[in-house]
């Protein structure tokens, strides 16, 4: 295990609690087991649609109630917003602002910058869906404008130490949150483009249709490889960081996020008692915690597909993925050893009682399960025979070896449920009280709670002598302290009254309610941040069009790189699995364009994830002297900064605030257009930015997954990491079947992260001359695994296309081609 050691520079601070809430009931449910923050969405703009989310007419009540308990709370923002949004945006934000929310979690670039133009000190959050994985990304978050950045959920806890130790070194103060418990997504936040490419839900749009979760088969060299009851490939288990909380205080993280907008209150109150609790230990002594049995099964039973520490301990690709379901298990029980009489008896490794639900798992998890409530249990030794109500189990499905899970305890629901429903509040933040007075003079007591908010009240009536029983500091605490069904308990209590005095009791009490009433209504009062009027928005920038479309190339080998300069292409892009064949590809290019007096260009792609060490990698991408960069995230704008870049798609450009900081602020000559873009959002871009700004994928096989996980260690050795795998990456074809048959194709990159790109390739070609009228010039085709002959004829059509000499229909009819542009379907697309 990696223990983070104490940095001089951090001293170590209590992290905050945040607990996610799709409801009221989960921000109650969060709030009375000791959340610090709730962070929920809003009708629109937020990650998870499905959620029951909140409108805009509850905020000034959510936030009123939350700030009375004293928890924060933060609203999602962090989807990419279209042009044609911006307004309705605007006005989402005015209202949040004005609510006085405690900050908003972004995605879009856009929007932060549009956020510091309505407010200069409304707290930014950059959501994981920025996709930060290194100091550079903080910065770059920083310079948006940024208060807070969320990791992405890849970054172990060696490498936060390494971002906050060069953090340190830039004297960059800003604070880091990373995901402690909760579901984990395969890919990289921010950078899937599955449900997009399979069903046109976007997930940067909040509607993931968790593709990761369905069951695919592996294909290595064109075999299929036997792999028993392993299915579900790029299914990780969830994320629990409970035995590692001491490592990342000692990282100096500083807010502690659960995952859960669509689980239930019961969930977020589970989850959030067990991280309270353990936080609090932790706190109290910085050892390694024990993580007690009762803890673990409340975990597995709010939500468990199988727990694991994640990313945080390193890389292990046969941990993190066991492939044998993608859906919320629960506790495991034991192995059916016999079925007789209708009674199944099981090797009982778990608590079970009369009620509980289980179900019975033949390793078939796609197909209906046997399961129900038991109904008796008699334990004998090990085993446990259980009978079940009549007619709710057939017993004929039901086989010896079957796993059997514990999926429901009502017990525990209704414990948990009882925790936040009522009227009382449950959980109690702390304050201090300050007692003053003397003879002849009033008592007045200043109250103070734990976010700096400070009341004072005098009794209406003066200090008496006391002949006994005076106001000694235990007779203050007995009677002040009485803050029962109040959102306060008493921590300590400074008695700075002078001689022996007295007040009657029924004015201690008076003013005890007095300091909680006072106390309450001051948490209340909605933050006050700055909120400038509506600016006139300006047009767009004048352009001038250039004369003719061009078509540039992506190719991901040689041969293909040659097929692609025959053909006549000017502008390149190599995206090669090894970065040290770019020295070879420059040089052909350079020999091309000197023999045929021919003006080609090759610019490289680094990796699409950049780690903290990882700056070898990119050494050695700028060591092919190329004739420019493709950069994909947020350290390639700064290593590359100076020379000729082109941003590509995973910088997520989906409107002109965020076009226009990437190409005036930061330089870039070109924006590839996020592939988020159906044809009607692409068309609102290029009306509000100048369409020369920008390039348009037209015909690709969509990266869909982008991973840490490397399904290449995972399934085709026994290796843990990329130093003991043996690198079946380089020695095997490998494809993923879905259940449909389609066959996507699994590629690794120099960093060892996996992508699964689409098994069919897609066309917008119907959607060129539309976008052409528009002025956009720049039209990509990118190759994957196509022979160059293959990558012949595919230009050879598109030339055609834009010369007019064929049309989109034609072509992608021809090429047989999925007709799609973007990720999600657009008005004008034929059926």
């Amino acid at each position: 295990m990696f223990s983070a050691t104490p940095s001089e520079t951090l001293p170590l601070m209590r992290p905050e609690l945040l607990a996610p809430a799709g409801d009221w009931d989960c921000v109650k449910a969060a709030v009375e087991n000791g959340a610090d923050a709730v962070y929920f969405g809003l009708e629109r703009f937020n990650a998870r649609m499905r959620a029951q989310n909140f409108t805009e007419a509850q905020l000034p009540e959510v936030m009123a109630f939350l700030h009375r308990r004293g928890v924060k709370g933060y609203v999602t923002f962090n989807t990419l917003v279209f042009a044609n949004e911006l307004a309705a945006a605007e006005q989402y934000l005015r209202t949040i602002i004005a609510a006085g929310v405690d900050a908003v979690i972004v995605q879009d670039l856009g929007i932060c910058r549009l956020i510091r133009q309505l407010s200069a000190d409304f707290p930014i959050h950059a959501s994981t869906q920025m996709t930060i994985t290194s100091a550079q990304g903080v910065a770059f978050a920083r310079e948006l404008g940024c208060n807070l950045v969320v990791l992405a959920r890849e970054c172990s806890l060696q490498e936060i130490t390494k971002i906050q130790q060069q953090l340190a070194k830039q004297a960059i103060d800003l604070p880091l949150e990373v995901f402690v418990h909760g579901a984990l997504c395969v890919a990289y936040s921010g950078q899937c483009l599955t449900s997009e490419a399979l069903g046109g839900r976007s997930a940067n749009r909040g509607e993931c249709a968790q593709a990761c979760r369905m069951p695919y088969e592996l294909f290595s060299d064109g075999e299929k490889v036997p792999l028993d009851d392993k299915k579900y490939l790029l299914s990780p288990q969830d994320l629990a960081g409970l035995e590692i909380l001491p490592e990342l205080v000692r990282a100096g993280v500083t807010s502690l996020k659960i995952e859960g907008r669509l689980k239930s209150p019961q969930y977020v109150a589970n989850v959030t008692r067990v991280y309270r609790q353990a936080l609090d230990r932790a706190m109290d002594c910085l050892s390694h915690p024990q993580v007690s049995d009762q803890e673990r099964y409340d975990l597995e039973m709010g939500f468990s597909r199988g727990l694991t520490t994640g990313w945080f301990q390193g890389i292990n690709h046969q941990e993190l993925v066991h492939a044998r379901f993608g859906k919320k298990r629960g506790v495991y029980l034991g192995e059916v050893t016999r079925i007789r009489a209708e009674h199944v008896t099981i090797a009982l490794q778990a608590p079970l009682k009369p009620g509980d639900g289980i179900v019975f798992d033949a390793g078939h998890p796609e197909a209906p399960e046997e399961g129900g409530h038991v109904y008796t249990v008699e334990v004998s030794g090990t085993d446990a025979i259980l009978s079940f109500g009549r007619g709710s189990v057939d017993f004929r499905r039901v086989k010896v070896g079957d796993k059997a899970w514990k999926t429901s305890d009502p017990e525990l629901d209704r414990r948990l449920r009882q925790s936040f429903t009522g009227d009382q509040p449950q959980f109690q933040r702390p304050i201090h009280l300050e007692v003053f007075g003397s003879v002849d003079e009033p008592l007045t007591i200043v109250a103070r709670d734990e976010g700096g908010h400070v009341v004072q009240v005098t009794s209406a009536m003066p200090l008496v002598t006391a002949h006994k029983q005076p106001l000694d500091t235990g007779r203050l605490r007995e009677q002040l302290g009485r803050l029962g069904g109040t959102p306060f308990t008493l921590i300590r209590l400074d008695n700075q009254l002078v001689g022996s005095v007295l007040l009657p009791v029924s004015e201690l009490n008076r003013l005890r309610r007095a300091f909680v009433a006072e106390l309450e209504n001051l948490r209340t009062q909605p933050q006050r941040w700055q909120l400038n009027p509506p600016a006139p928005h300006s047009g767009l920038l004048p352009w001038e069009s250039e004369s003719t479309a061009q078509l540039n190339v992506l190719v991901r080998n040689l041969p293909q790189l040659e097929a692609a300069l025959k053909a006549g292409i000017q502008t390149l892009y190599g995206e090669f699995e090894d970065p040290r064949a770019y020295r070879e590809a420059v040089q052909r290019v350079r020999r091309y364009r000197a023999e045929n007096s021919a003006p080609a260009t090759l610019w490289v792609a680094p990796p699409r994830i950049t780690k903290p060490g990882e700056d070898g990698i990119l050494r050695l991408v700028r060591s092919s002297d190329a004739d420019g960069y493709l950069v994909r995230n947020y350290d390639h704008l700064a290593y590359f900064k100076g020379e000729r870049c082109i941003g590509d798609f995973s910088l997520n450009i989906a409107n002109p605030l965020s076009a226009d900081y990437f190409k005036n602020h930061l330089g870039l000559e070109r924006l590839t257009c996020s592939y988020d873009l159906n044809i009607a959002q692409l068309e609102a871009l290029l009306t509000t930015a100048p369409p020369p700004w920008f390039e348009v994928t037209i015909h690709q096989h969509m990266p869909m997954f982008h991973m840490e996980h490397c399904v290449f260690c995972a399934f085709l050795c026994e290796g843990t990491d990329y130093t003991n795998c043996g690198r079946p990456c380089e020695k095997h074809e490998v494809k993923l079947r879905d259940r449909v048959g389609v066959e996507h194709v699994l590629k690794a990159d120099a960093g060892c992260r996996n992508t699964v790109f689409s098994g069919r390739a897609q066309t917008g070609a119907e959607y060129v001359t539309p976008l052409q009228n528009l002025g956009l010039r720049h039209f990509r085709l990118e190759f994957l695994d196509e022979s160059p002959t293959t990558v012949t004829q595919t230009i050879a059509r598109y030339q055609k296309l834009l010369e007019g000499k064929i049309t989109g229909t034609q072509l992608w009819r021809e090429l047989r081609l999925q007709n799609q542009l973007g990720v999600t379907r657009g008005p004008m697309e034929h059926a």
